[in-house]
């Protein structure tokens, strides 16, 4: 199976956990340069954020994370993305995250090729 090329691609929120601040008003813009994928991201409750991510095995993301919301709290975290390739060729991510700023929750979330 061929490797996943993140780079070029913007992805929207499918479904996210109730602690979550990412909507489906999030549009996520990744880059990738080898094992290294970095994104940028904004929209819904995110006034900006950004992430950095190595590619494991298998096309996984081993992530961390940072944003601004709109109520001007910084929050970061920590992110495992498992991509799904579905039958027309987008790429759905499967996140399991968990904040390591604030309450220190943890959640689901769903990203889908737009």
């Amino acid at each position: 199976m061929a490797r996943i090329h993140y780079g070029g691609k913007t992805f929207r929120s499918a479904s996210n956990s109730t602690s979550g601040e990412v909507s489906g008003e999030t549009l996520f813009h990744y880059h990738q340069e080898d094992d290294l994928v970095w994104a940028t991201y904004s929209g819904g409750a995110i006034r900006f954020g950004n992430l950095v991510a190595k590619v494991l095995e298998g096309d996984v993301l081993d992530m961390r994370y940072q944003h601004l919301n709109r109520q001007g709290e910084l929050k970061t975290g920590i992110c495992r993305s498992t991509p799904q390739l579905l039958a027309d060729g987008r790429i759905r991510l499967h996140e399991e995250w968990r904040w390591t700023s604030g309450d220190q929750s943890t959640g689901e979330s769903t990203l889908e090729e737009v």
